[in-house]
């Protein structure tokens, strides 16, 4: 009996699972070049890996796709690329099998279903892909994505309603909430104290995590007059952002986050604003930067 280790043995067994990988990989990713990339990284770490000791072949392909998606899609959305580019668009005189295949693919997800996943945070859509697509379990998505099972169950539900047209952020819609952050950000740039008290709860807490307040952040101000002098004349580095799918600040260096600035918004008004800096905290967010 062939042992999984063997060359020939674990080439056939990857081909096997070769067509659902790249399905998986087309939905998470939306470009078949993309998915064929992922794909061909998952065959590179096989063989880099001691495949004695893989149990579960598909599965932990699976995976190992899902971390290249996953990775991909956060840099992309770092660099504000189009998800969808012209290079996966089947040139004339191409195989005319490579033009259906791209069909097919794009035939079995649904254009407006892939517009919609496009709309998604990177640890949304992987989470929503693997489990509602592929039925994958949690505690699995959680180690690929970073979090807890409940966590990822949280980010599925989340994708899931955003899917199904059903997503309203409490107090505040999306765009709302992006209307309100944009003009907080404007008004602390600006310095303009009466703007940033009009959109402030009069209850209204600003905290920094200890990182943050090493970095000369204020720890903590509380009331809408206290926080509105604390960030007056501030905020000209920080981006508008997704953060885990909700509108909020973001400061990067070298494209690489250094602060999360978390806004809470209920009734119109800015009720907590959290100033986040640990790296660890950090390295488990998703960050989509928005156009102001």
């Amino acid at each position: 009996m062939k042992s999984l280790a063997e060359p020939q043995d674990l080439a056939t067994r990857f081909e096997e699972n070769r067509l659902r990988l790249r399905a998986v990989a087309y939905r998470m990713l939306g470009s078949t070049s993309e998915a064929d990339d992922a794909v061909q990284e998952a065959w590179l770490r096989l063989n880099r890996a001691d495949s004695a000791e893989v149990e579960n072949l598909g599965g932990w392909l699976t995976t190992v796709v899902a971390r290249v998606c996953l990775d991909a899609l956060r840099s992309r959305k770092l660099r504000r690329e189009d998800p969808l580019d012209g290079d996966d668009v089947p040139e004339a005189g191409t195989e005319s099998n490579a033009a259906d295949e791209e069909m097919q693919l794009a035939d079995s997800i649904g254009s407006a279903l892939l517009v919609v996943l496009e709309t998604l945070a990177p640890s949304e859509r992987i989470a929503f892909v693997l489990h509602d697509l592929f039925g994958v379990s949690f505690d699995e998505i959680a180690g690929i994505v970073g979090k807890s099972a409940a966590a990822a169950r949280q980010l599925a539900s989340r994708a899931r309603r955003r899917v199904q047209g059903t997503d309203a952020a409490p107090d505040a819609g999306r765009a709302r909430q992006r209307e309100i952050v944009t003009a907080f950000l404007a008004a602390s740039r600006a310095g303009d104290f009466q703007a940033l008290l009009s959109m402030l709860d009069p209850g209204v807490v600003l905290r920094s995590d200890p990182f943050a307040a090493k970095m000369g952040a204020t720890a903590e101000a509380l009331g809408a007059d206290a926080v509105a002098r604390t960030v007056s004349g501030r905020a000209h580095a920080a981006r508008l952002a997704l953060i885990d799918g909700v509108v909020g600040a973001i400061w990067a260096q070298r494209g690489k986050p250094r602060v999360a600035f978390v806004f809470t918004i209920e009734g119109g008004k800015i009720t907590a604003i959290e100033l986040r800096a640990d790296p660890a905290r950090l390295a488990g967010i998703d960050v989509v930067l928005l156009e102001t």
